[in-house]
């Protein structure tokens, strides 16, 4: 770890990594030049924006790691215990563009993966990393919390066409383009491509299976095989989603009017869990298995000693980053410039990084920059 050194605000991180290496979370440090492709498609927009890119000989685009989670999510899935439960520490530089602030920094850090107590598990990263704050001498970060899970829930209850509930959950991390998909429902006229609309209302309403084996029907007749390095398959799904997305809908208003209601829902935990099972009886939607968990996780968190009523839960908070799935949460000061901790729940990232199945993860990053500017030069022993 080129990017430490032995005394000041390094020691210190050295120090917390150690008494995370103590808890069982094994020590490991992922190359530094990385595919670019993962971070590319699973990043988000604020990492892809930020990257330093390069290549190698045989054409192939690498990148500094801009993060450190999907490069352990790789190492995870490359060793002997991909799939068993296992979790990993780091300490280590990462490199983004930041206005303003070096574009090197280090970060430190854990991964959780494979445990199926997904309650216990995130109440476990939340009190590892307020114990990242005690650990230079911050003792009540404020706290704020979201639930990936629970939008999705929401949404996934809802009368929508199945690309418009992708659309929205996918899009759940920008609020503009959020904000932009529930304008686009509204609409009464399609705005696709005008030479597609008569194939596009010939599918309409018609099986998806059909639809499906008659647009690859089509494209094997025109001779297509491939695109892009996509199949057959994959440009007509792609076609068929986008026939979806750009077909004449209306959202009726009240249905846009419980999106933005369930959006609105904030304070701690408890206050937001009453609110959203008032508004899922309403609404008459089941949302028994996200607010369950939700509930559970929130006895966790008070178990562990956190202060469940200083959580600033919002059901709107999101990260920006693609591959969050459930909890998300930040430890913030006033006077730092971003979170002094983030993380969050990330089930969906290992499959779509290669493994067969999909397996439960979930970490945080601490930012040793941060934490050490806000917490003077003594800090607390660990």
């Amino acid at each position: 770890m080129s990017a430490m050194s032995t005394n000041g605000p390094d020691l210190r991180a050295q120090r917390l990594v150690a008494s995370y290496a103590r808890a069982g979370y094994t020590l490991i440090d992922p190359p530094v030049l990385q595919p670019a492709e993962p971070f590319l498609d699973l990043g988000g927009e604020d990492i892809r924006r930020r990257m330093f890119l390069t290549g190698d000989p045989q054409g192939r685009e690498l990148c500094l790691r801009p993060d450190l989670t999907i490069p352990v999510s790789r190492e995870y899935l490359r060793s002997p215990q991909a799939g068993k439960p296992v979790g990993f520490c780091y300490l280590g530089a990462v490199f983004r563009h930041r206005e303003g602030a070096a574009p090197e920094f280090v970060q430190a850090g854990i991964e959780s993966f494979g445990r199926t107590d997904k309650a216990a598990a995130d109440a476990e990263m939340v009190a590892l990393g307020l114990e990242a704050t005690a650990h230079y001498g911050l003792r009540d970060p404020a706290i704020r919390m979201g639930d990936v899970g629970l939008f999705s829930a929401f949404i996934a209850a809802l009368d929508l066409a199945p690309a418009w509930k992708r659309r929205l959950v996918k899009d759940f991390n920008r609020k503009s383009s959020l904000a932009h998909d529930l304008d686009q429902l509204t609409l009464t006229s399609a705005n696709g491509p005008p030479e597609y609309q008569g194939v596009l209302a010939a599918l309409a309403g018609s099986d998806p299976k059909a639809a499906h084996h008659l647009v690859t029907d089509l494209l094997s007749i025109a001779g297509i095989e491939a695109v892009g390095g996509r199949s057959v398959a994959e440009i007509a799904d792609r076609f068929l989603e986008q026939a979806a997305l750009n077909a004449p809908t209306r959202l009726p208003r009240q249905t846009r009017t419980l999106i933005e209601r369930f959006l609105s829902i904030a304070g701690d935990p408890d206050e937001g869990l009453s609110e959203l099972r008032a508004l899922a009886n309403e609404a008459k939607i089941s949302l028994e298995a996200a607010l369950d968990l939700f509930e559970t996780r929130t006895g966790f968190l008070a178990a562990r000693g956190v202060d469940v009523r200083s959580i600033q839960f919002s059901t709107a908070f999101g990260r920006g980053f693609d591959y969050y799935t459930g909890c998300i949460f930040e430890l913030h000061d006033p006077r730092a410039k971003s979170p002094l901790v983030a993380g969050g729940r990330y089930d969906g990232l290992l499959a779509r990084l290669g493994a067969r199945a999909p397996i439960p993860a979930v970490g945080f990053a601490a930012s040793i920059e941060e934490l050490a500017a806000c917490g003077g030069a003594s800090g607390a022993k660990p």
